[in-house]
């Protein structure tokens, strides 16, 4: 099929695909997405490009999930392979080395606690499900890199998060050309989905993959037009643009000096449909999802007399 003709069946098929789905099964459990999820990261690796966010030993790992469950985020990413441009590459030994620790320690001291493992390698993901009982895999290539991962996920028979990338890590920003970057987006997710679909996956969560294979300008104008892609494929979306490059670049500033903007790109993103941030700034992102929420209330909460000029309650 060619370029268009994906995005012109979805459309015809659009009014049939109204209802957005807003539950995943993880671990056997419904959760509901109703209201937006706040995944917190967790990163078990020497190099992410936000330092705040790796967490080495034990302790530290404990206190780093006690920390996202206080601050209200319902859900964990863990990652041991990082996707900064430039970074090491690992083998996946290396790479369940660093997850197991953590892993026992999600497995054993926080069971109610949904678990995604980011993670392009079905080896890996397949270890993470069978021996610890993760929930979700979080695979920023979209099954491009490990062409085992979407028979993989079936097997499992667990939700998985797929997002947009072109390229490799290390390679993706010599991918940022498009024809349209919305359309192509929807293209690349069409096809990934009805080939998981095709397999008996059964719960896809969509991550547009802002700021990988796409330069900033390009980044905003997806964000702006995230609307486009959930009209025709109306599944959970996760928005993560945390402390990314696309906000500090912008201000000539560093990771450790774009919280704010995160701020402003959550908020924008739970209004254009985000079901699931991924953040670094977990209560941020938590009251994020609760005053936006009163938001989308507004109709329901208004009355004129909260309104009169001079009221300040």
């Amino acid at each position: 099929m060619g370029h268009m003709e994906y995005t012109e069946i979805y459309y015809l098929i659009e009014s049939i695909m109204v209802m957005k789905q807003t539950t995943l099964n993880l671990g056997g459990k419904l959760f509901s997405l109703e209201n937006a999820a706040v995944m917190g990261i967790v990163n078990v690796t020497p190099d992410s490009f936000y330092a705040g966010s790796r967490v080495g030993e034990e302790t530290k790992f404990r206190n780093r999930i006690k920390q996202i469950i206080s601050e209200g985020g319902t859900m964990v990413d863990i990652g041991a392979y990082s996707s900064r441009p430039g970074a090491a590459d690992i083998s996946p030994a290396e790479e369940m080395e660093r997850l197991r620790p953590g892993l026992k320690i999600l497995r054993d001291e926080f069971p109610g606690l949904p678990v995604s493992v980011d993670t392009f390698r079905a080896d890996i993901a397949a270890a993470c499900v069978e021996e610890y009982n993760v929930a979700m895999i979080n695979d920023i290539s979209g099954g491009q890199i490990d062409p085992k991962m979407f028979e993989t996920v079936a097997r499992l028979n667990v939700p998985y998060i797929l997002m947009h990338m072109r390229g490799t890590p290390e390679t993706m920003q010599q991918f940022t050309e498009y024809k349209d970057i919305a359309v192509d987006v929807l293209d690349y997710f069409i096809q990934k989905t009805t080939r998981l679909r095709e397999l008996g996956v059964k719960d896809i969560v969509l991550d547009p993959g802002f700021g990988f294979s796409k330069t900033t300008l390009q980044n905003y104008e997806l964000m702006a037009r995230m609307d486009e892609i959930t009209r025709i494929l109306p599944l959970p979306l996760l928005v993560g643009i945390s402390r990314k490059s696309m906000i500090y670049k912008l201000f000539d500033s560093t990771p450790q000096e774009a919280l704010n903007g995160t701020t402003a790109l959550n908020t924008y993103s739970l209004l254009h449909g985000a079901d699931i941030l991924r953040v670094h700034d977990v209560r941020e992102a938590v009251e994020c999802v609760r005053i936006v929420g009163l938001l989308k209330k507004g109709e329901q909460l208004k009355d004129p007399s909260h309104y009169k000029i001079g009221n300040n309650h």
